[in-house]
């Protein structure tokens, strides 16, 4: 797996687009993503939705549908079930701390759009044309399709509903590259989360991220009044 690197920002300059990028990639790993387990799920993830970018011109509803059944479900499975909610050791914080200055979908986010995505289904069986807004299924098939349009349009609203939210608590620039992180993630994390799977099976279940501390130590040196 090719470690993440910490991005090497001016703190005196505003960061240009691609720092902040890589900041915000940087920060997403070392916070997010420690756990071996998680980091498959990311990778098997990845696989996946590079696959539904393939198909999305060809079969816009099979696309869909592996976005949200297989790659989505995957992803999130990772942050809820073995992502450790304990005191981070590698970066010296509480996982309250990480969820209060997470830049995209915390998990409580997370569950009210999971939520949202859940329901919608219901919503679409009971009023089929979505007050009037879609051709009423006349079949399963067809109202698979309604559905799968129906998700990507909650996938479309949810990027940019926490793109503009970011606009105003953040700046534009920030949300702006929030949302380029999220559509490129999958070709990101096949990257650098692709010999997960064989330090997992390996017996390890935890990134030791030595980078990561090595990094904070060097920044703890730097910081001390006569370590230099």
């Amino acid at each position: 797996m090719a470690s993440p690197k910490a991005p090497l920002i001016d703190s005196s300059k505003k960061m240009s687009f691609r720092e902040e990028l890589r900041l915000q990639r940087w920060d997403d790993h070392r916070f997010y993503h420690q756990s071996r387990i998680n980091q498959s799920l990311h990778f098997v993830s990845s696989i996946c939705f590079l696959s539904s970018y393939a198909m999305i011109f060809i079969n816009p509803g099979v696309a869909v549908m592996v976005g949200w059944l297989l790659a989505m479900l995957t992803r999130q499975s990772g942050h809820f079930f073995f992502e450790p909610k304990t005191y981070d050791q590698v970066n010296g914080t509480t996982h309250e701390h990480k969820e209060r200055i997470k830049v995209g979908y915390n998990l409580q986010r997370k569950r009210v759009l999971h939520a949202v995505w859940a329901a919608t289904p219901v919503v679409l069986y009971f009023n089929p044309s979505l007050f009037g807004t879609m051709t009423p299924a006349r079949n399963f098939g067809e109202y698979l399709h309604n559905l799968a349009m129906l998700w990507l349009y909650v996938a479309i609203g949810a990027l940019l509903f926490r793109m503009v939210q970011l606009f105003f608590q953040r700046n534009v620039q920030t949300g702006l590259v929030w949302g380029t992180k999220i559509l490129t993630d999958p070709f990101h994390d096949f990257r650098i989360y692709a010999k997960a799977p064989g330090a997992l099976l390996k017996g390890e279940r935890f990134d030791p991220m030595l980078y990561v501390r090595e990094e904070l130590d060097e920044d703890m040196a730097e910081l001390t009044p006569g370590s230099a």
